[in-house]
């Protein structure tokens, strides 16, 4: 069965073909970052209208890739939420339309389903079961995977997720758009024993996250410790708040994680999602797994972020269990994955 893939929750146009036989046969990833950048954050009206603008060319040039024509693809998957509106709207009545046309079958799929099985995609994948840390600038999320459909939420942020937290902070401390890659640069030329941030929720049981908090404690430091300060101090100031807000939810994440494979039973831990494309995350979480013996997964770089090929793949994990739609189709802003 060979599934298309369609990725539109929010600022990258994301679409890709999987084989069930061959694998991921192509992809097409366009970034808006340069289009909100201005903003410093992302504007939705701005990001449906430019999906509506790169959906077809890209259809166009990925089926070209793959060697393929439209008539050669099974069935359509689009992400149906959770997302922007507008955005999903677009991506959803294009990939309805196109299966309609076609006569092929289209199933919405859940925007962290793919995230959380994108490193199934890997020539190694994770085998069930599994504890999953999904962690985006949508959410946070501790899960257990017992196998395609059977997830069970462990854990969750209870405010901001990290990647918002990662944003929002950037922007206190003037960085660029898309903040997340720019404060990780940032804190790589920080002092790690100048500033100790406190690591949220920690200090009691269970496995939900709070980072709120921290991102008022940054302002606080960043406020009190830039008085007086010239440029280059302040620079160095900047650098170092960076680097210890990023220790602080990078040692929340991995011990939370350690809680919730102790918990589970599990030897396998598998990082999803926006920020687990941060390296020293994906170190920490490394040496806590060789630490237990067990094992680590991810998906390379370029699978961290939003794009069609994880769509595509859960797209065909859901429809080969039997799932179908009707023609009416609906998208899902809010869609909690306890619901699935």
């Amino acid at each position: 069965m060979r599934v298309l893939g369609i990725e539109t929750s929010c600022d990258e146009t994301g679409i890709a073909v999987f084989d069930s036989e061959q694998g991921l046969l192509a992809h097409e990833v366009y970034s808006q970052i340069c289009l909100h950048a201005a903003f410093g954050g992302v504007v939705p009206e701005l990001a449906s209208r430019d999906h509506v603008r790169k959906l077809l060319p890209m259809l166009r040039k990925l089926l070209a890739d793959a060697d393929l024509a439209s008539a050669d693809l099974d069935a359509v998957a689009y992400t149906a939420g959770p997302g922007l509106a507008g955005a999903l709207l677009v991506g959803a009545a294009f990939g309805r339309s196109l299966a309609w046309g076609l006569g092929v079958p289209a199933i919405g799929v859940h925007h962290m389903e793919g995230h959380l099985l994108a490193p199934m995609l890997e020539s190694d994948p994770p085998r069930f079961p599994f504890v999953a840390l999904l962690v985006s600038g949508g959410h946070t999320q501790l899960v257990l995977v017992n196998g395609i459909g059977c997830y069970r939420v462990l854990g969750e942020s209870l405010d901001d997720a990290a990647g918002e937290a990662f944003d929002k902070t950037a922007k206190l401390l003037g960085l660029g758009y898309p903040g997340g890659p720019a404060l990780a640069a940032l804190a790589a030329k920080g002092d790690p024993d100048r500033f100790r941030f406190p690591r949220p929720m920690t200090g009691r049981p269970g496995l939900d996250f709070s980072f709120s908090g921290l991102k008022t404690f940054t302002r606080t430091t960043l406020q009190q410790a830039s008085k007086g300060l010239d440029q280059d101090q302040l620079k160095r100031l900047k650098a170092d708040i960076a680097r210890a807000f990023e220790d602080a939810v990078v040692d929340t994440l991995v011990l939370k994680c350690r809680r919730a494979v102790e918990q589970a039973g599990v030897e396998t831990l598998v990082l999803a999602g926006g920020v687990s494309a941060n390296l020293q995350l994906r170190a920490r979480v490394d040496r806590l797994m060789a630490e237990r013996g067990g094992r680590a997964c991810y998906s390379r770089l370029e699978f961290c972020t939003d794009n069609g090929a994880m769509i595509a793949y859960a797209g065909w994990q859901r429809l080969r269990s039997g799932a179908r739609e009707a023609l009416a189709f609906e998208v899902k802003p809010r869609w909690p994955m306890t619901e699935l």
